[in-house]
């Protein structure tokens, strides 16, 4: 809120979820993976594109056809070491690093393969930290 004056002090809760820039800009702590471009691209040509840093915005070239092998062992895979990467420079501009929440769907390949694979690579990396899944599960009352 703009008549908030304590934004930006190093120990309010807004900077839990979001960094300051040099220029005074606030950018969220986040990181969105997709494995197939379009949803990513809707938020880099959005209406909150200036908000996100363009390198937290990732995605593949193809999807895992909702087949959790395909996002967990091939395309998943390929993908997969850039996603820590952009974590691990997140995490490493934190002052007091207390965990990661995990917002995945399950009904399809990539929240559920690429998903169990990086929740996997950040318990190597990230053991002691903790991990807050908050996932998404398909209704069969819902037709596509």
């Amino acid at each position: 809120m703009p008549s908030d004056t304590t934004v930006g002090i190093a120990h309010d809760a807004f900077n839990t979820f979001f960094s300051e820039t040099g220029s005074g800009k606030h950018v969220p702590r986040a990181l969105f993976v997709d494995l197939e471009p379009s949803v990513i691209d809707e938020v880099r040509s959005g209406a909150y594109r200036q908000l996100f840093h363009p390198e937290q915005l990732i995605s593949g070239k193809e999807d895992a056809a909702n087949n959790f092998a395909r996002g967990h062992y091939t395309v998943g895979r390929e993908i997969v070491e850039l996603c820590l990467d952009r974590i691990r420079k997140l995490a490493d501009n934190c002052t007091g690093l207390q965990g990661f929440l995990v917002f995945n769907a399950v009904g399809g390949g990539t929240g559920s393969g690429l998903g169990s694979l990086l929740l996997e690579r950040l318990s190597v990396d990230y053991g002691k930290k903790s991990k807050l899944g908050f996932t998404i599960y398909p209704s069969p009352q819902v037709f596509s």
